[in-house]
């Protein structure tokens, strides 16, 4: 049934409660594969490069920011893989998890209140309303 799991991922704490619910899905099926998809937010990107000494000072730290996540996988045994995408995050999610035909996205809660969701929106809620599959929410 969830034979490709997408996992969006920004390596918060959120992201790795999100991971453990992608390896209970996982786990239910034999030939499942969990996709960790992490996004390049374009917005924080170019302040990143200004800060920075060079390209790979930058790959290490948007790597060490997942890292927690794949920590996890690698010590659940699941198969997974990752991509890393560039844009801003909800859309991007969305597309590649609609272009991919994936089984389930799932992702992380950032928790905002009601206010703060109506003013900014959250890349969770513009996920669920967007995706052509079954879309789960951890908080």
């Amino acid at each position: 049934m969830y034979k490709h799991i997408l996992l969006a991922s920004d390596g918060s704490e959120n992201a790795v409660r999100a991971a453990k619910e992608s390896v209970k899905l996982a786990s239910h099926y034999k030939d499942s594969i969990i996709e960790v998809v992490y996004v390049i937010n374009i917005d924080k990107s170019k302040s990143d490069v200004l800060h920075s000494h060079s390209n790979e000072e930058i790959d290490i730290e948007r790597r060490k920011k997942n890292s927690k996540v794949i920590q996890f996988l690698n010590e659940a045994n699941v198969h997974y893989k990752t991509t890393i995408l560039r844009g801003k995050p909800g859309p991007e999610i969305v597309k590649y998890a609609n272009e991919q035909e994936v089984d389930i996205v799932v992702i992380g809660s950032r928790g905002l209140n009601a206010l703060q969701e109506m003013v900014l929106g959250s890349v969770s809620h513009k996920v669920m309303k967007r995706v052509h599959c079954p879309a789960m929410i951890v908080k």
